[in-house]
């Protein structure tokens, strides 16, 4: 029953959101935004990052997790050296009425070790969505962050071996 009303509030969250056409960030500083990791940090993105190269995987629908899966695993194979950070990203009123349980499922789903490492924006997330578009959005939006908190590399196409070893090169390029 409990996974009947997620997927139902998972359908009804996303009926309610806004559609934004796909932007090109590559250059341009991140905006300042709020989330809150599974552990119950309160994180300022990009503040949070600042000194370090990172890398966000966000996710504008449940079914992103998909692809975001694919770079992580990608990410691992490759023995890629670099902060990432799952950024679940959902905009709306009835998203943060029901930030609890949402959160709550994803908990179920992940180990507590990892906690830290998922970052839900609920009341940034349509500024998120504008930023980057959320066109195609099973779609993950894999964004590097230099120390600077710029971004470097932007993909949002899907994963691909060719899209993951651009993002390898540009990490090469990044750290020098």
């Amino acid at each position: 029953m409990k996974y009947l009303l997620i997927s139902f509030l998972t359908l009804l969250l996303q009926a309610c959101s806004t559609t934004y056409q796909n932007q090109q960030i590559l250059g341009k500083a991140f905006p300042l935004v709020e989330g809150t990791s599974l552990s119950d940090e309160l994180i300022e993105i990009p503040k949070h990052f600042s000194g370090n190269n990172t890398l966000l995987l966000i996710g504008y629908k449940q079914a992103s997790q998909f692809d975001i899966d694919r770079w992580l695993i990608g990410l691992d194979m490759t023995e890629t050296l670099v902060d990432v950070y799952e950024i679940p990203t959902i905009q709306g009123l009835f998203p943060r009425m029901f930030s609890p349980l949402i959160d709550e499922g994803m908990r179920k789903g992940i180990p507590k070790e990892l906690w830290k490492g998922v970052i839900t924006v609920y009341n940034d997330g349509e500024k998120v969505q504008q930023f980057t578009g959320n066109e195609n959005g099973n779609n993950a939006r894999v964004v590097l962050l230099d120390k600077s908190g710029m971004i470097t590399y932007f993909y949002d196409r899907g994963f691909s071996v060719q899209a993951l070893n651009a993002l390898r090169q540009q990490l090469v390029k990044d750290r020098r």
